[in-house]
């Protein structure tokens, strides 16, 4: 008899366990989780228990989104920026790799291209601290530029500011829609879950 309460309490336990350490995390389409390390999972596959079956076994990639937290939040901070939305567009560019570059030239977490990294006085595109700093300030640039409206701001980032006041909104670029649907879609979800 105390055999059976102690397994079912060990099993009540494990079961708890589990569920802090795994934290689901679904959202229009998106589905990952964080672990107790603070890794983020987003792989890409349609549901969520597969998701996590495919990250199990070592698909769909890890990113460190906890590492970057610090800095996350210290740049958010210094530049008036809100930190889903920082993290959010990180997401959407870089999926967290901090040596990620783009078929347009574009590198690091931010993604920045080398004319805007010099602007934002960024000098070493694949220094996380520097390339958070100088996407956080650009962001909060393009945020004021548009009068505070995420989707325009967001739509600059990826298409350029003039493009966006040349069409007065968000340009007809498939490219430039997706991606900040995108961005808004990770922006909830981090507001959502808390991190």
């Amino acid at each position: 008899m105390v055999s059976k309460i102690k397994r079912a309490g060990i099993i009540a336990v494990l079961l708890t366990l589990h569920s802090f350490l795994f934290t689901s995390i679904s959202l229009g389409g998106i589905y990952g989780y964080k672990t107790e390390e603070g890794y983020i999972c987003f792989p890409e596959y349609r549901s969520g228990q597969t998701a996590r079956n495919k990250a199990s076994h070592g698909e769909g990639g890890f990113y460190r989104l906890l590492i970057y937290e610090p800095l996350i939040q210290r740049a958010a901070a210094e530049y008036g920026v809100e930190v889903a939305l920082l993290k959010a567009l990180i997401m959407a560019e870089s999926r967290f790799n901090k040596r990620a570059v783009s078929k347009k030239g574009a590198l690091g977490l931010t993604q920045l291209i080398p004319r805007t990294a010099r602007e934002v006085g960024v000098t070493n595109p694949f220094n996380p601290e520097q390339n958070i700093l100088g996407g956080a300030k650009y962001l909060s640039e393009l945020l004021r530029r548009f009068n505070f409206k995420r989707e325009l701001a967001i739509a600059a980032y990826n298409a350029g500011p003039t493009r966006v006041e040349a069409h007065g909104g968000i340009p007809p670029i498939k490219e430039t829609k997706e991606f900040v649907n995108k961005v808004l879609q990770y922006y909830r979800m981090f507001r959502q879950e808390g991190f």
